[in-house]
């Protein structure tokens, strides 16, 4: 009697855990999403990870990578016409202007400027045509096999796409720069060109001033690509890296972020198992030539409970899948990127 009393109360207890897990699940309404332990590269939570969905603005942080690494923050850059004349964001510089790479650093992660980007590639490599072999070859260097940029802002064009899970290795391999770290924790700065023209920056990433435990992160907007965003947080020395693709709105977008880093700090604390979570959205790219996207109803989402062992084997598998990228159509889309 005793042992088939708790066989029932821990089968009850798992059921229990399992319908707590559909519902956390079904309130994401985001395409893909990926919780990761920074020090491990675990995934502790996981939508749809390798969905292949289009970057916006969060390009810049792999932008912000390789200036990092190829020059130093007082170097100079001349702003080129090209550089003054992207759109539509920007921070306003103009035709000769002369800033340094740490100011353009900050305009490019705070204010998400694609003038401002665009100079740091034209200051690295002398375009950005040539800058962007740097950016790919940076990205595969450290794991991003799924994902592939265009340009240094993230503004749509034909053939680029990342995925969550890829987005937060890049999260996470530029938290090793303290200049990165400092950037993306500032709230809101000035920056000067070499004559004295000032230019104030407000991060867009407003969980800098609501979530106690937000580190940093870089936002990314387009039609298509829908709202974007990637963080790190830490809690008592453990750092977790969150990504999101195709939130729907920026309210959900911020709504999900503390929702994300929350789940994820219980996980890391409990010890709790990691859960992947996949829809039919996986196999739809990133809708592309589809027309709108679909959030499945709920009665068709599924949960997975998976243990450690088996979610690394899962990773792995889903991770070598070759996809083919349809990209019919992607120049009509909006150009905006923030």
């Amino acid at each position: 009697m005793g042992k088939r009393y708790i066989y029932f109360s821990v089968l009850l207890l798992s059921i229990f855990c399992l319908m707590l897990t559909d519902s956390f699940a079904d309130n994401i309404l985001s395409r893909s999403v990926v919780v990761m332990d920074a020090s491990t590269g675990e995934i502790l939570y996981a939508k749809n990870p390798y969905l292949r969905r289009l970057p916006a603005s969060t390009t810049k942080l792999m932008t912000s990578i390789i200036a990092v690494e190829n020059a130093s923050s007082s170097e100079l850059a001349t702003i080129s016409r090209h550089a003054s004349r992207v759109s539509p964001h920007k921070a306003g510089f103009k035709e000769g202007d002369q800033v340094t790479v740490k100011h353009l650093l900050y305009a490019a992660l705070l204010d998400s400027a694609n003038d401002a980007a665009v100079a740091l590639s034209e200051v690295i490599a002398g375009s950005e045509t040539t800058f962007v072999p740097l950016m790919n070859a940076k990205a595969h260097s450290i794991g991003a096999e799924n994902t592939r940029f265009i340009n240094s802002n993230g503004l749509p064009g034909r053939g680029q796409y990342t995925t969550a899970y890829d987005l937060a290795k890049i999260m996470s391999y530029a938290l090793r720069y303290q200049t990165l770290k400092k950037i993306i924790a500032t709230r809101v700065t000035d920056i000067t060109t070499e004559k004295g023209d000032s230019i104030s920056l407000t991060n867009t990433n407003k969980l800098l001033w609501t979530e106690e435990d937000m580190l940093g992160g870089k936002t990314g907007y387009t039609r298509k690509a829908m709202h974007c965003f990637v963080c790190a947080a830490e809690r008592e020395n453990r750092t977790l890296i969150v990504a999101i693709l195709g939130s729907p709105s920026r309210e959900a977008l911020w709504r999900e972020s503390e929702t994300l880093i929350s789940k994820g700090f219980d996980l890391l604390e409990n010890n709790r198992e990691p859960v992947i979570y996949a829809t039919e959205a996986d196999s739809d790219l990133y809708g592309i030539g589809k027309g709108k996207t679909k959030i499945l109803p709920k009665k068709k989402s599924k949960s997975k409970m998976l243990a450690k062992k088996k979610a690394k084997t899962y990773v792995k598998r889903k991770y070598n899948r070759k996809r083919d990228l349809t990209t019919a159509g992607i120049n009509s889309l909006w150009s905006g990127s923030t």
